[in-house]
């Protein structure tokens, strides 16, 4: 693209509306900054990239704000914006080719046998419903009510904000910085502050996120041991904070 792009070719090539590029222009979020002799605006090569990344970011659930914000941050790079969007797709794939190889064994065993074993639909529901093994009927009505009271806006935002506080948790535990350090307890505070949303502060819900975490090999898509060595090294950051271990 050498001579930039025009917003109605923009919007043709990549499926989002002129309004929309309209309006991201309006709030300063994104804006073409070429013209041509006649006088039309032109997104250059970098604002398609950042285009991309915005694009990532409402994707996994930012709002536009929270996208101004995170990118504005110096590290908040083309290939950061990727591998955030990458990890979440793969939580998704994991979690829904586990529930395609159910549904796909109960099918084979429908062609074949012509019924279903209670086994199989006890797998299946297993992996359907596996949350609810670890919480009470009226844990999980609490839970439902909280949602509700929260909102599901908040809720994606909350959803979306994990896989980015997870992710800078592991990059300081991998660059060895200690637990005692002011960032790393920072990290903590807003961990918890996390699973206080979540819990509501219910400290038997909180016992149940735990369980479920230390028995399960996978929790919502995602691989738990790296996820518990993780909440080991917040859990001593709080404690040499002098907060509750996560």
């Amino acid at each position: 693209m050498t001579r930039g792009l025009k917003v109605g070719d923009l919007a043709k090539r990549t499926g989002v509306s002129v309004r929309t590029l309209h309006h991201y222009d309006e709030i300063g979020l994104l804006s073409p900054s070429h013209r041509t002799e006649s006088g039309h605006r032109l997104y250059a090569a970098s604002e398609v990239v950042r285009f991309q990344q915005i694009t990532s970011l409402r994707q996994l659930g930012f709002s536009l704000e929270e996208i101004r914000a995170f990118l504005a941050h110096p590290e908040s790079g083309p290939r950061r914006v990727l591998e955030l969007h990458i990890a979440r797709l793969r939580e998704q794939i994991v979690a829904l080719s586990r529930l395609r190889e159910r549904l796909e064994a109960l099918n084979a065993h429908v062609s074949t046998a012509g019924e279903i074993s209670v086994e199989e639909l006890l797998l299946t529901i297993e992996e359907m419903n596996k949350v609810e093994k670890y919480y009470t009927p009226e844990q999980l009505n609490e839970l439902r009510r909280r949602r509700e009271t929260l909102g599901e806006e908040h809720i994606r935002q909350v959803e979306a904000e994990w896989p980015l506080l997870i992710e800078r948790v592991r990059s300081e535990k991998e660059k060895g910085t200690p637990p005692t350090s002011e960032e790393v307890q920072r990290l903590a505070r807003r961990w918890m502050e996390l699973v206080q949303e979540f819990t509501g502060g219910n400290p038997e819900i909180g016992k149940a996120l735990q369980r479920m975490w230390s028995e399960e090999k996978n929790v919502h898509g995602m691989d738990a041991g790296p996820i518990r060595e993780l909440g080991e090294y917040v859990s001593r950051a709080l404690a040499a904070s002098g907060g509750d271990p996560a």
